[in-house]
């Protein structure tokens, strides 16, 4: 098996578009020889432990309402290519993410840390859930099949919070300056959103070369 790291937080938009293109690809080749293990970035890590108004949010990062409506209209129809029914009108407050990465850390111990990291994209991207809220979080721990009186317990408590922030920052530190960020067998990196095809193309070369190595 082939390790791909993919870095990312559960409120970029690009990050879901990423994965639904890397989704399908891995659809496509049920053979394919990943394994895939998803790390913390957070896009805001400064914002308010309660988050913030989106509008307020969006306005101020692109320098106004036509600014936001500019960059968010790309990114619906980068959405709607990808196959994704993204509900932009729901969301009505940007997060703190920093709960919802314990949250995906966590489930990566119980080996469900993909199931988490779609059902985040869904509660914020599709029904519009503050995916900052404690109870948000605990209905989607026990969805994936994590054991809620546990999860509310640590997310009552500080665990593993420097751990988070240290890794983000660690990928800060290395040169990850967005997300999502692809990286296969430690050493090729791969950045934004990448097309279908070219992780089809992908695939197929990490085969071929696994093949070459067995005979």
């Amino acid at each position: 098996m082939v390790k791909l790291d993919i870095i990312s937080d559960p409120i970029c938009p690009w990050c879901y578009i990423g994965k639904a293109h890397l989704d399908r690809a891995l659809e496509a080749a049920p053979d394919h020889p990943f394994t895939v293990e998803w790390h913390p970035f957070q896009l805001n890590p400064d914002m308010p432990e309660g988050g913030m108004d989106r509008r307020e949010y969006l306005e101020h990062k692109f320098g106004g309402k036509e600014g936001a409506v500019r960059v968010y209209s790309q990114i619906a129809e980068a959405g709607e290519a990808a196959g994704l029914d993204i509900d932009f009108g729901a969301i009505k407050r940007t997060p703190n993410t920093i709960n919802a990465h314990r949250l995906i850390h966590w489930s990566g111990l119980e080996g469900r840390q993909t199931a988490t990291v779609s059902s985040l994209f869904k509660a914020y991207f599709k029904e519009g859930r503050d995916i900052g809220d404690t109870d948000v979080l605990l209905e989607i721990a026990e969805q994936v099949g994590l054991d809620r009186a546990m999860i509310a317990r640590l997310m009552d408590s500080d665990a593993d919070t420097d751990d988070i922030r240290a890794r983000d920052a660690n990928a800060r530190a290395k040169g990850v300056n967005g997300v999502p960020t692809f990286i296969v067998a430690n050493q090729h990196v791969l950045s934004g959103a990448q097309q279908p095809d070219l992780w089809g193309r992908a695939i197929d070369e990490i085969k071929a070369q696994l093949d070459a190595a067995e005979e």
